[in-house]
């Protein structure tokens, strides 16, 4: 969409129009009622009318009008490392979980030469029925091995892991007690479930407990959901706590270690590592492929008899190919390195570290981050983080946002993923480059005022055009 100044602000102001007369538009009936069906004839909305593409055009709009590009989906030509390149420029690249540089490790790429040379690409089958393959077998017993458990079981997508599993588990007699900051894939794992779904705090044990002394004995079963260490803030909850609560009233634990393996503990084992506690003492662990494992997918570890009902009972699993083998041994190979080379965690530790660290002396608002890997540096504008990322890009730093809706307006960010490779250089430059730049930013007009009459601070419905 390339857009003059005369035309991008046309459409701005069409676009708000139509976002106000939607807000406007009554709430949908429930399905089966006589006014939810549409009138004999009438054609299908063009998706072009919906809000969600209104969004998207404001957000052109406004990318046209104040030059900012999109900080989203832009185009690497390299493998996610510590550096990458964008339209030919070679950036630094603070926007890659491949924590502990395994992705493109000679031995891992090896691995998966062999076995597209054994199994092809594909599994060609659901592990059920016909897909089954030793590297699957050999990565769940890898997997346990890594939580310390007596089985797991591998999935195909991270996203699909949290949503079928949670909803193979309880059901419209159940309770889920999550962590108000708990993953997308959660939240749509207990909305699809049908049990009732009770948000608390973030990491605000107290309201978790209160949560459970007044609806546990409303229900059948009850699942608490945390994740070991937060992707968008860096922190952890406190385990001890979380495992007395799930004894005193009856609950499952679910810990989503998506960013914690690799990264917590002294052999990156996640949280149980990083807080000695027994591994046993949480019911589901749950884990991601794609980060420090640089490969693809999600998982579950916990007791045997767990892992058997997901096997035969979950749809994700049931119902899906099974993990193409170059992935399942691109995963393999990953956790057998990290975990004969703990240094990789070791190094990754010591640049969290020295990253908090720097950017506090910098002044910079890192919020609650422990400055174990993920570390956020909060701006509180949408604003000014989109035109920050743009900036830093030109100077050699692909460092990615995140703004209202995803965050609130008051906590909008730019959210670094340090990694085992980055040098020191790299950290004390792009500080240095965030401190220059957000002074800038701060003495120039607002664009966001400019064009729509509004202050920064009040950047709410044009934040939630997330720049398409």
């Amino acid at each position: 969409m390339n857009l003059d100044r005369r035309e991008a602000e046309s459409t701005v102001e069409s676009v708000r129009l139509a976002l106000a007369k939607s807000a406007t538009v009554p709430k949908r009936n429930k399905a089966g009622t006589a006014a939810s069906i549409p009138a004999k004839g009438r054609a299908a909305d063009p998706f072009e009318s919906l809000p969600e593409y209104e969004v998207l055009r404001l957000g052109q709009a406004l990318s046209s009008i104040t030059g900012v590009a999109s900080p989203f989906h832009r185009l690497h030509d390299a493998k996610a490392g510590e550096i990458s390149f964008i339209a030919g420029q070679r950036v630094v690249n603070f926007a890659s979980y491949d924590y502990v540089g395994l992705n493109g490790d000679p031995r891992v790429v090896e691995a998966v030469k062999a076995t597209v040379e054994k199994f092809g690409m594909s599994a060609s089958a659901s592990r059920l029925a016909g897909g089954e393959r030793q590297v699957h077998r050999d990565l769940d017993i890898t997997l346990a091995r890594l939580h310390g458990c007596e089985d797991a079981l591998a999935f195909l997508s991270g996203h699909a892991t949290n949503v079928s599993v949670i909803g193979t588990l309880l059901g419209p007699s159940d309770a889920i007690f999550c962590d108000a900051l708990v993953h997308n894939s959660v939240l749509e794992g207990a909305r699809l479930s049908g049990a009732k779904r009770i948000l608390f705090p973030h990491s605000d044990l107290e309201a978790l407990e209160r949560a459970l002394r007044l609806n546990r004995a409303r229900h059948r079963r009850a699942l608490i959901v945390v994740e070991g260490h937060y992707s968008m803030d860096g922190d952890s909850p406190d385990m001890r706590e979380l495992i007395k609560f799930k004894r005193r009233y009856d609950a499952w634990l679910m810990v989503d270690e998506a960013h914690s393996v690799g990264v917590l503990g002294r052999t990156g084992r996640g949280i149980a590592e990083e807080q000695g506690i027994n591994p046993s003492d949480v019911d589901i662990w749950m884990g991601t492929l794609s980060k420090s494992l640089s490969a693809a997918g999600g998982y579950i570890a916990g007791s045997s008899a767990l892992i058997q009902i997901l096997k035969y009972n979950t749809p994700a699993f049931v119902f899906s190919v099974g993990m193409p083998p170059p992935v399942a041994a691109a995963a393999l190979a990953a956790a057998d390195l990290m975990l004969r080379e703990p240094e990789r965690v070791a190094r990754l530790r010591k640049n969290g570290a020295f990253f908090l660290a720097e950017a506090k002396a910098r002044g910079l608002d890192t919020g609650v981050s422990s400055g174990a890997a993920i570390i956020p540096v909060i701006v509180k504008s949408s604003a000014y983080a989109l035109i920050l990322s743009d900036r830093l890009l030109k100077r050699g730093y692909n460092v990615v946002p995140a703004i209202f809706p995803g965050v609130a307006e008051n906590q909008a960010r730019l959210r670094f993923f340090v990694t085992s490779e980055h040098a020191p250089v790299h950290i004390t430059g792009v500080l240095d480059a965030v401190v220059q730049e957000l002074e800038t930013i701060r003495q120039e007009p607002s664009y966001v005022s400019q064009v729509v009459g509004q202050p920064t601070g009040d950047y709410t419905a044009l934040a939630t055009a997330v720049v398409g």
